[in-house]
């Protein structure tokens, strides 16, 4: 296989944007391009991730109409459906198709619209990315997962639950801190000073989770141009390369051996570790998918940033925050930046692209300039579970 670069990449605005779905992979994409310095002609196949399009607009097989929108002409174009995980999933099958030749550029990107469903219909829908017999009919959604989750978490550890939601009231605190920074996030200039009192008082979603524990519903796109590596420079003096790529899966959750410990991610963390030959000790910025605080706390051991049982600790100390190692989520992530769940792998992935060139919004560039950056994006309860690996250098 052959090395592959990101030429370009872009996001929209995140939040309620009233635009349509077309709409925003179209903003996004044209906004890559001009990035990547490509036209229309150059782009030889299309990938998009995308989720609800059928509830949120009536609308499938967007393919072949953003292949339309854009005046790709008659190049192939593939919707990929991996939950909130399905930019990502969308990026890796990219990926493999520049990296074994057979295109030297294709545009990958995602978008949703969730916000025209309302909260009520986004959580049921949002909710059939669980098992539709085994946990689909006890009504569970997903705050109701990750409250589990820090319940199982509090118990193994033996860490007081109390105790342990003013540890994950940190990660709320530091990702609307930076969210508040980025001009692109759903709450931009909002949020920005929590305190743990602020986190714990707001109102309860599923115990021990309150709002302020929970990332919101959002509209939104991003796109990137990935091209050979070999001609990469032709485009841009600036490619950040892609070192190392990973999926992996898992049933439903009563299958799961421990919700805390989720396989599915260590499998598709370690497969991202292997391809770019690098270690947890060697990324210096990730972004991680925190839908929730407990998911980011879990996440972080199960990459092997942290020991089990250690990442709400992290977190509480500042090790997380700019300054620290690993820096995790200094876009604002999922929570301070916003969950277009089908475009969100592919923001996670340009928000990396910006700290590697320097350019992440002013009070959230991680200096000196990161050298490698992680991306780890989350679609249903562990079920689908996709890494990136990005690097400055080529391997």
């Amino acid at each position: 296989m052959r090395d592959v670069a990101i030429i370009g990449s872009a996001q929209t605005k995140f939040g309620k944007l009233g635009k349509s779905n077309t709409e925003l992979f179209c903003d996004a994409s044209l906004a890559a391009m001009e990035d990547a310095n490509v036209s229309q002609k150059d782009i030889e196949a299309l990938f998009v991730g995308n989720v609800l399009g059928g509830f949120e607009e009536g609308q499938i097989n967007i393919g072949g109409h953003l292949v339309g929108a854009l005046h790709l002409g008659n190049i192939p174009a593939t919707r990929f459906e991996g939950a909130c995980c399905s930019g990502t999933v969308a990026f890796r099958d990219a990926f493999m198709w520049v990296a074994s030749g057979f295109y030297d550029i294709v545009l990958v990107g995602g978008m949703e619209r969730a916000m025209i469903m309302g909260t009520p219909f986004s959580t049921r829908t949002f909710a059939m990315a669980n098992d539709c017999k085994y946990e689909g009919t006890t009504g569970i959604t997903f705050p109701g997962v990750f409250a589990m989750v820090a319940r199982r978490y509090s118990k193994i550890y033996d860490i007081p639950l109390d105790k342990l939601r003013e540890k994950m009231a940190h990660v709320s605190m530091k990702n609307h801190k930076h969210g508040a920074l980025n001009p692109h996030a759903q709450f931009y200039q909002k949020m920005g000073n929590l305190k743990v009192e602020d986190v714990l008082n707001s109102t309860v979603v599923c115990d021990p989770l309150t709002l302020m524990d929970c990332c919101p519903f959002s509209d939104g796109g991003a796109a990137v141009v990935l091209a050979s590596a070999d001609i990469a420079r032709r485009y841009t003096d600036e490619p950040i390369y892609v070192l190392g790529v990973g999926q992996g899966s898992l049933g439903h959750m009563g299958a799961q051996a421990d919700i805390t410990k989720p396989a599915s991610r260590v499998f598709s963390a370690r497969s991202a570790f292997k391809q770019a030959g690098l270690g947890p000790k060697d990324v210096d910025v990730v972004e991680i998918h925190d839908c929730f605080t407990s998911a980011e706390i879990v996440a972080s051991e199960a990459m092997g940033f942290f020991d089990w049982g250690k990442g709400a600790d992290a977190v509480e100390s500042g090790q997380t925050d700019i300054g620290g190692r690993p820096v995790i989520n200094s876009s604002g992530g999922l929570m301070g930046k916003g969950h277009p769940i089908g475009a969100t792998g592919v923001a996670q992935v340009h928000a990396i692209v910006e700290q590697l060139k320097g350019k992440a919004p002013n009070g959230n560039q991680v200096n000196p300039v990161p050298e490698i950056g992680m991306t780890d994006t989350l679609g249903g309860g562990f079920n689908t579970i996709a890494h990136t690996i990005l690097g400055r250098s080529r391997r």
